[in-house]
């Protein structure tokens, strides 16, 4: 998960949606707006966490007939030995975390 989560955040194109709807939003925003967003703020991260786990998880059994094998369930389940459902109930709890720092 260490090596799979990092770039799976990146290929889930969260953070490139938050940062063209900046463009969209006109003359408010600034070089600092864009610098922002560019460090990757917690709220960011954490959007990008939420979608990339229940997307995994709800998209999970249709990739693996398709032969596309790294997807966050298949990292996990490999690397702790949990079965299919142990793994949602943990990303169940990070995708509940990540909407606390959301809220925070």
């Amino acid at each position: 998960m260490e090596e799979y989560m990092p770039v799976a955040l990146v290929t889930s194109a969260y953070s490139m949606l938050a940062t063209t709807s900046l463009i969209g939003m006109g003359n408010g925003v600034t070089k600092e707006t864009f610098d922002w967003i560019f460090s990757e703020p917690k709220i960011v991260r954490s959007s990008a966490i939420i979608c990339r786990l229940m997307d995994d998880m709800v998209f999970h059994k249709f990739e693996q007939k398709r032969g596309h094998v790294a997807s966050a369930v298949e990292c996990y389940m490999k690397q702790h030995g949990a079965l299919e459902q142990e793994t949602h109930k943990e990303f169940n709890k990070q995708v509940g975390d990540a909407w606390k720092d959301i809220n925070e």
